[in-house]
């Protein structure tokens, strides 16, 4: 696919701000989004994607640069991260359908976040940023296609952290979207999980660097955000596969922590996933992400009474749900899709339910697209 450019939409004023659903507020909101194919003249053909915890919205093409994001945007973010499921004759086909993915808010490829200027001082917002909701997220992207006059989507499709918007948005506007695909995802945050990111809050936190998160005009928590990718890296990869890849690793020489030297593979390509993930994300993104993840619950964000009040509307709205599983997943454990899928079987929202086998583990919708495919291509393509 050719080159992509990132634009931008904003939002919101000083005199209007944009209302935060835990009652704070931001005076222009900025979106970066990508778009891929091309808009019919009714607005009838258009897929809204959403994103990974730690992706952006270059989700197809070549991309090597983001206005005003400076070093941030390495080289391995140049090619977009579901290159081989956009595009003509692809799983979700540019020749038929108009793709628009946008980068969160609270994130640090261009959209308003932790890096962006107070306006008062000049200085990165830093600790002044908000916590941000899934409910916030869609609200900001509900604009996002009102300025493109689109009505009616597609469908929704989002992996991981992006079913979770998938699903809010689903539900919070569900007669604006036709199908949904919701890819290795789930309904509300376990416990497990809330733990999990709870210890990768807790090592950026901690960071002797952090400083409250206004560390911009000094050294950033490298440590704490590194930490942090670790924690989350072998949920996000099956030990299998990690085994596989560290033993194709050379332990560096200076992989020397302050008294401990690394001693195996193992350590080593942990410590590189670390040390390759800073210079790429920003911390304080990096917890307002896993913040908003960590409290997630369906129902609370689609201002339901309960999974039944919350999928009632999908029924009434007439949608089709498309829910994958992936059973070596150590992130978002398949009886978490089981959960999402009986919340909707009981609702009698047609739903179809697909367990992907790999050996990757939650990575693999981005590994392994031939296992998605046909599904995707043939639920779209029955709209």
């Amino acid at each position: 696919m050719s080159n992509v450019t990132t634009r931008f939409f904003r939002t919101g004023s000083a005199a209007d701000p944009f209302r935060l659903r835990d009652g704070g507020e931001m005076g222009e909101v900025t979106l970066a989004y990508e778009t891929w194919g091309t808009l019919n003249e009714d607005g009838s053909n258009a897929i809204l994607l959403f994103h990974a915890l730690s992706g952006s919205h270059h989700a197809a093409g070549f991309n090597p640069d983001i206005e005003a994001i400076n070093g941030i945007w390495q080289p391995e973010l140049h090619e977009g991260w579901w290159s081989d499921m956009i595009g003509p004759g692809l799983a979700i086909d540019t020749n038929r359908y108009f793709v628009i993915c946008a980068n969160y808010l609270g994130g640090c490829y261009g959209s308003s976040g932790p890096t962006s200027l107070d306006p008062e001082t000049g200085k990165p917002l830093g600790s002044k940023f908000p916590h941000v909701t899934a409910a916030d997220q869609v609200e900001a992207q509900a604009r996002l296609l009102d300025d493109f006059g689109i009505g009616k989507l597609v469908a929704v499709i989002g992996p991981s952290v992006g079913g979770l918007l998938a699903l809010t948005f689903a539900t919070r506007f569900p007669q604006r979207v036709a199908n949904v695909i919701s890819i290795a995802s789930g309904y509300k945050t376990t416990v497990l999980n809330r733990l999990v990111l709870f210890e990768q809050i807790l090592a950026i936190e901690n960071d002797p660097n952090f400083n409250g998160g206004d560390y911009y005009d000094a050294a950033p928590p490298l440590y704490g955000l590194a930490l942090a990718r670790m924690i989350s890296h072998k949920t996000f990869v099956h030990l299998d596969a990690i085994e596989k890849r560290a033993r194709q690793d050379v332990v560096q020489p200076d992989d020397v922590l302050a008294w401990y030297r690394v001693r195996d593979q193992f350590q080593s390509y942990m410590l590189h996933q670390g040390k390759k993930f800073v210079k790429r994300f920003d911390a304080n993104t990096y917890l307002r992400i896993n913040d908003m993840w960590s409290r997630f619950d369906g129902a609370q964000e689609g201002d339901a009474g309960s999974p039944e009040d919350l999928f009632a509307r999908v029924k009434d709205a007439g949608q089709k749900w498309l829910v994958f599983s992936i059973d070596s997943d150590f992130c978002f454990y398949p009886e978490e899709q089981t959960e999402l899928v009986s919340h909707l079987e009981r609702a009698k929202v047609d739903v179809m339910h697909i367990t992907v086998h790999s050996d990757k583990g939650h990575d693999s919708f981005l590994l392994e697209p031939n296992l998605y495919t046909p599904h995707i291509a043939w639920v779209l393509g029955r709209s």
